[in-house]
């Protein structure tokens, strides 16, 4: 590295953090409230996914041209997004989780960190080896890798300060999720529900690396950080306490030790109630005939205190789940008016297709409708209990193992997958990418082997029958009323995150590879560009030397692309996924490379 250059960056971060490092939370929020740089990966704390940059607006957007690439030289998919810090961009790939430092001014690599890691935890990764990103904070970048290791970079220099073991990818504890600094702490979860990984999340010091709690998905109380007489949770029509051995007594025998309900989603911090909201995932197995009851607390949306990891209240979505339809999507805080009254919400669109919208000072449940109106395994949510009411045509436990459920939908990758939604602040609206897939499911007996997938369930997806014919829809959701707005069909799933901006325009990408700029009023699409392959990334923005510029990942995979990455023939293959998607390979190939646009 040149001289001059590492002087450059060294001013560059020391002037952006000259408030000082005490406090990690006031450095990470000067910086996510300047709208040139993009400091997290939603943008902010609440996953809004929004900007206040409005050079680029509904009027111009279509002069649109691309400004500079970057190849990432790994063929798989490519999840998340870079971070933009001062006159920084920090760029990550999927495995081996290589992490990039590139100079703004010049496109120049400043540093290279490039982990050594088993090929073996490939294996290991359920829906292809993407990775959703770095978090920034206290002068630090942080890795979450596959092989469950946590490290800490110096911003500048990209040597490690510290690093931690999250999990054993022996036995299923992968990571692909993006880790997330919140105050003076670092948030990560873990993967491996098709493997009978028992879920949890886990805080660590921005500092030292340090555990300083872990709270797990089942299993006693004290384990998951449960206060039965305080911990709430939504039933009857009102919060109570959850009681105790909530859920051991929802778990048939010592199953809850390889239960699932892992948290490999995005997380949201409301500062002023210093709560922390992710999900959980599904109970292992697929089958559900083998573990009977509720399965809690899967499938459920958490609220944990930051700074202790005590659960404030929780909410379960999918009681003993039948579909895979895990609960790991972004929740998304929100002050909005919900039935005409002004509240501070969690708004989440959940695998099962219900968009929920929920008072977040309390879990209270004020809203749960469809968001997409082929969703046909429930009729609807009972308000008063918080159940949906399952009909028994579609239900894989009623119709029993070894016997093929038909016409489901959604498809077990759900009505939405991880692919977060945006909020605009000035519509009150949300723009959510979204899968119009269902699905044949058959359940099956399967043993579980520590190490080995414990999955037993063989799926076949294909697009909504009696719809549009394509298995994607783009929607603005009003949560409030728990109705759509408008939606504009995709011919596939839209597996990108979505971004708005105050320029009056909301983009997201296509596994086919187009960025598309589209309207926030009505949807009409107003700009549209094909990058090098299918695009599974979230679309991000900001602003160097007084001109804004927008991103984007291109690089076909995750588990709708899981076909084309990892080169598997069969239909049933990639849990459904293959025969569903085969038709990408007319329109994509493989790629792993960011491209990045502005107005000449």
């Amino acid at each position: 590295m040149k001289v001059g250059l590492k002087q450059k960056l060294a001013v560059s971060i020391a002037c952006l953090f000259a408030a000082g490092m005490a406090y990690a939370d006031a450095d990470l929020d000067k910086a996510m409230k300047d709208p040139s740089n993009w400091a997290a990966q939603a943008g902010d704390n609440q996953n809004h996914r929004y900007s206040t940059l409005k050079q680029i607006n509904a009027g111009n957007v279509n002069k649109l041209q691309v400004a500079w690439t970057f190849s990432t030289g790994v063929l798989r998919g490519h999840e998340g997004s870079p971070l933009v810090i001062g006159d920084m961009m920090y760029i990550h790939s999927a495995f081996p989780n290589n992490v990039f430092a590139v100079d703004l001014n010049t496109q120049e690599i400043v540093w290279k960190h490039t982990p050594k890691q088993d090929d073996a935890v490939i294996a290991q990764m359920c829906c292809d080896t993407v990775n959703r990103g770095l978090a920034y904070g206290d002068g630090k970048v942080f890795l979450q890798r596959a092989d469950s290791v946590l490290e800490a970079l110096d911003a500048k220099t990209g040597k490690v300060v510290w690093s931690v073991v999250n999990g054993d990818p022996k036995l299923g504890a992968v990571n692909t999720n993006a880790p997330h600094v919140f105050g003076d702490k670092v948030i990560t979860g873990i993967s491996g529900g098709e493997w009978g990984v028992r879920g949890y999340i886990t805080a660590y010091d921005i500092k030292t690396g340090k555990q300083v709690w872990r709270g797990y998905s089942t299993g006693p109380d004290d384990e998951m950080l449960m206060d039965p007489e305080k911990t709430m949770t939504w039933t009857d029509g009102k919060l109570a306490p959850v009681g105790k051995d909530s859920s051991l007594k929802t778990w048939q025998g010592d199953q809850w030790k390889i239960g699932g309900g892992t948290t490999w989603g995005w997380y949201s911090y409301d500062k002023d109630l210093n709560l922390l909201y992710y999900g959980s995932g599904n109970p292992s197995t697929w089958n559900p005939a083998q573990r009977p009851g509720d399965n809690k607390w899967s499938m459920s949306i958490w609220a944990r205190d930051l700074d202790t990891g005590k659960v404030k209240w929780i909410y379960q979505m999918t009681p003993h789940d039948e579909w895979d339809y895990d609960g790991v999507n972004e929740m998304i805080l929100a002050d909005i008016n919900v039935k005409g009254k002004p509240t501070k919400a969690l708004v989440h669109f959940d695998r099962n297709g219900f968009g929920y919208t929920l008072d977040r000072t309390n879990g209270a449940l004020l809203v749960a409708e469809k968001y997409d109106p082929a969703v046909n395994w429930a009729t609807h949510v009972d308000m008063k209990t918080g159940r949906p009411e399952v009909v028994a045509k579609y239900s894989t436990q009623h119709n029993g193992p070894d016997v093929n459920s038909k016409g489901i939908c959604p498809a077990a990758l759900g009505s939405k997958d991880q692919q977060p939604a945006a909020f605009d602040p000035k519509t009150g609206l949300f723009y959510v990418p979204t899968n119009h897939v269902c699905m044949d499911y058959e359940p099956y007996e399967v043993d579980y082997t520590a190490g080995q997938p414990y999955v037993g369930a063989t799926l076949a997806m294909y697009p909504a029958p009696n719809s549009h014919g394509g298995m994607g829809n783009f929607i603005a959701w009003d949560a409030g009323k728990g109705k759509i707005v408008w939606s504009k069909p995709e011919k596939f799933s839209v597996w990108s995150g979505a971004l708005t901006t105050a320029g009056d325009v909301v983009f997201y990408g296509t596994l086919e590879g187009y960025l598309k700029a589209v309207s926030l009023k009505d949807g009409k699409e107003l700009w549209k560009f094909k990058t090098p392959s299918g695009i599974i990334g979230n679309v991000f923005t900001y602003e160097h030397k007084g001109k804004q510029y927008v991103g984007v990942y291109s690089g076909i995979g995750g588990w709708a692309g899981i076909g084309m990455a990892a080169g598997l023939e069969k239909d049933s293959e990639g849990l459904g996924a293959v025969g569903g998607y085969r038709d990408l390979q007319k329109y994509t190939n493989l790629g792993g490379s960011l491209t990045v646009f502005a107005i000449p």
